[in-house]
């Protein structure tokens, strides 16, 4: 046998081990709360969702900033704003190429017609592709972007133009978010021809870091590092697997065990053991959001505006601080957390009394109380650890006033859909800011227009909803901060939610990963992310 120079068998080792030119592959393994329903950004509000697609598949025109607030350019290099404020024409990235899978190899790179066919299919009923594949468009139709946006133009294959019908001082930030995720055209009409328009919501294709390879549904999702991304250096790991995990014990066990890279945020009771543990460093900020209980405005007796005040009276917010968010909770009394431009910070919560609540409750015609379902979320939320325990604090809360809540709890997209759809009487909810603007609280939660989106209350109240729109169309900071402030005052006093805290937001991720930043709007974003 020939023999091997110790060169040569240096070389041979150094291979085995992925040192002189071989690549260990790269995995990174995140443990994420809960299944997503679908792949199609622009369908869904919730962050569990847009983990899972905007933040890995997609881009859009402009991002926000890693860990930031601040909007940069991504599939538009640049943008010019008219003297008027009423058109955006935007210049797009040449040379970004669209994702391929066993069905679907794109023939062009990525163009105007992916902008304009992204949206128009949301501003218009009697788009192809919708009429084929009827989809809503919740968070669009929420910030009313389908009444306000004119017209989408291709100008040429590499600029776009917006023509807005009012001014909108958010409309860059709007972007920024993940329901505008841009859509390959040409994979739309491949899906048209087969007759499998529906494929765009579970096989997606996108320009994004991260290329979609397979989901098991509750169990796994599996992508691949996109190996043609147009930022390269924001590639950093081979393989990126969700791996489903519900309970908040059991990712903190699998996160120490080195099963999980990265957790979604643990329940404050696993936050000090995570902590203690060697091998995990804990992240921290405070939270960009609020946990709250919708009242439906439209069900009996909750039009009632006295028995709204009685309900949230008789609740110790103080209470299910200490027990639900022990420790990583701050009390809330607007519909928006302080770290917010434009929060109301004269806003006072009316004390938890329950012998005024009882009496109040008496006055208004109920003195024998009465009977609601109390919605309870069945998944871990940044803006509420433990949907379970608050629910069954509440309920004991109200029984000493005669109220029996029934607590009713669905799987998470469809309990989303049925509360949409106007099912709750009371039920629990949070948010986490989307884009750093004012409009995204109270606009998005609480308009007449979000009614049948973010507007579990089905709450319209003419003033405020005024209010809201005045504020959006005006770009002077000051103007905006004042109309919000009274906005705000409205909302109190009216109290279509019960407001109760803003959480701490804790990400635990193992000693071997780096550069991983929070988002402050909750969502889990791994360009940018290493593993050693």
């Amino acid at each position: 046998m020939k023999q091997l120079t110790l060169l040569q068998m240096a070389m041979a080792a150094a291979l085995a081990t992925g040192g002189v030119g071989a690549h260990a592959a790269s995995t990174l393994k995140y443990c994420s709360e809960g299944s997503p329903a679908g792949f199609d950004p622009g369908q869904y509000q919730a962050g569990t969702d847009f983990d899972a697609s905007a933040e890995t598949v997609f881009n859009r025109l402009v991002e926000f900033e890693r860990g930031a607030t601040k909007v940069i350019p991504s599939l538009a290099e640049k943008w010019d704003i008219s003297p008027d404020s009423l058109s955006y024409t935007f210049h797009l990235r040449k040379g970004v190429k669209f994702h391929s899978n066993e069905s679907f190899k794109p023939t062009r790179d990525f163009n105007a017609d992916d902008v304009v066919f992204t949206f128009e299919r949301m501003l218009s009923k009697e788009h192809p592709f919708r009429k084929v594949y009827p989809t809503e468009f919740p968070y669009f139709t929420d910030m009313g972007l389908d009444n306000n946006i004119a017209k989408v133009e291709k100008v040429d294959p590499q600029t776009v133009k917006f023509t807005l019908k009012n001014v909108d001082a958010a409309f860059l930030a709007d972007l920024a978010m993940s329901f505008a995720s841009i859509h390959s055209a040409e994979y739309a009409n491949a899906l048209l021809k087969a007759g499998k328009p529906a494929t765009i919501n579970v096989a997606p294709i996108g320009t994004g870091p991260f290329v979609f390879k397979s989901y098991q549904k509750d169990a796994v999702i599996r992508y691949t590092g996109n190996k043609e991304y147009w930022n390269k250096g924001d590639v950093k790991i081979d393989n990126l697997i969700f791996t489903i995990t519900t309970d908040s014990s059991v990712r903190a066990q699998k996160l120490k065990a080195g099963e999980c890279d990265v957790a979604f945020q643990p329940k404050p009771a696993d936050v000090a053991v995570l902590k203690s543990a060697p091998n995990i460093t804990m992240l921290t900020q405070p939270g960009f959001n609020v946990g709250y209980v919708a009242y439906n405005v439209k069900h009996k007796p909750l039009d009632n505006l006295a028995v709204r005040q009685a309900l949230d009276m008789a609740i110790n917010k103080k209470a299910i601080i200490e027990a639900v968010y022990q420790g990583s909770g701050q009390p809330a009394v607007a519909p928006m957390p302080p770290t917010q431009w434009s929060y109301n910070k004269n806003l006072k919560d009316v004390a938890y009394n329950t012998a005024a609540a009882k009496a109040q409750l008496a006055k208004a015609g109920f003195a024998n109380g009465f009977e609601i379902s109390l919605w309870a979320m069945p998944v871990q939320r940044p803006y509420n650890p433990n949907a379970k325990l608050m629910a069954e604090m509440i309920q004991a809360d109200w029984a000493k006033i005669g109220v029996k809540a029934n607590i009713t709890t669905y799987e998470w997209g469809e309990y989303l859909k049925r509360a949409k759809a106007g099912e709750i009487d009371a039920g629990m909810f949070g948010w986490t800011g989307d884009n750093g603007d004012p409009d995204n609280w109270l606009g998005t939660n609480l308009s007449c227009e979000a009614i049948g989106g973010g507007n579990y209350a089905q709450w319209c109240d003419k003033a405020f909803d005024q209010l809201i729109l005045d504020a959006k169309r005006t770009t002077d900071v000051k103007k905006r901060t004042d109309i919000y402030i009274k906005a705000q005052e409205i909302f109190k006093k009216e109290m279509p939610w019960s407001t109760i805290a803003h959480s701490t937001v804790n990400v635990p991720v193992s000693k071997k990963v780096q550069g991983f930043k929070i988002s402050p709007f909750g969502l889990m974003a791994f360009y940018g992310v290493s593993i050693k």
